[in-house]
């Protein structure tokens, strides 16, 4: 008996945005933009969170208890939606630069309004400038432009601004085994906050690290606990660890 042909995965192309269904996952939805895995949502299951990295930060940010979060940088908005299914009576607000990102995820990827979300167009940046000291638990930036994460976002004088508003901000970063942006980065936050942990693979090289810049210590053996019985476990490094990864490293600045 011939084999049927695999039934064609695009739903959509918008540009350089491309939207797939999950052959092994019916109701997954997968944006991809200029190539890149973009955005993964669960059409049936809000809480379901495909992207590692994402799954870190939300044992990063239960475990501190952040009940109101600004994300800078939207996509498919999984994260945000994550938690507010988990957690209805928290707040959390979206701020993507792309409306045509936004108007993908609406039509494509289940993005609705739902109870303690709230999406809006502008600039990240821009939007952390006109919030009040204090005003967010939480900022998480997960904004790209090709695999880097935007250079004002990420300068000395922008973090300390995100400090000013929140005392604990996750940035999350694509980066080469050299771990150039992670250590930039990572340099900035040490003069923003004075804690800053890092979450990556266990060899910690290319790929997804997750930097946490905190006001107070945070819990690591809860966070290492955690994060070892994730399908992709995490290795959590504490101060001193990312102290010596940016050595000598300059920080962004304006």
């Amino acid at each position: 008996m011939p084999r049927r042909p695999r039934a064609d995965p695009v739903i959509a192309r918008v540009g350089d945005l491309v939207v797939e269904r999950d052959p092994a996952r019916p109701t997954g939805r997968l944006l991809r933009q200029d190539d890149m895995d973009a955005s993964y949502v669960d059409l049936a299951d809000p809480r379901y969170l495909e992207f590692d990295y994402l799954r870190w930060a939300r044992v990063l940010l239960e475990a501190v208890g952040a009940r109101h979060v600004l994300h800078v940088g939207g996509a498919g908005c999984a994260l945000p939606r994550a938690l507010a299914a988990a957690t209805p009576d928290a707040r959390h607000e979206v701020v993507e630069i792309d409306p045509l990102v936004l108007e993908v995820a609406r039509e494509h990827l289940g993005l609705r309004r739902m109870p303690g979300l709230r999406v809006r167009v502008g600039d990240g940046r821009q939007r952390i400038a006109t919030r009040g000291d204090g005003a967010a638990d939480a900022i998480v930036i997960d904004a790209f432009v090709g695999a880097r994460v935007p250079r004002h976002l990420v300068t000395v004088e922008a973090l300390r601004d995100a400090a000013r508003v929140a005392p604990l901000t996750l940035v999350n970063i694509v980066d080469s085994r050299r771990l150039d942006d992670s250590r930039a980065i990572a340099a900035g936050l040490r003069c923003a906050y004075p804690h800053v942990v890092a979450l990556g693979s266990s060899a910690l090289g290319a790929g997804n690290v997750v930097l946490a810049g905190s006001a107070d210590l945070l819990p690591l053996d809860r966070l290492r606990a955690r994060l070892a019985a994730d399908p992709s476990p995490a290795r959590v490094l504490g101060d001193e660890d990312v102290a010596r990864l940016c050595s000598g490293v300059s920080p962004l600045r304006d």
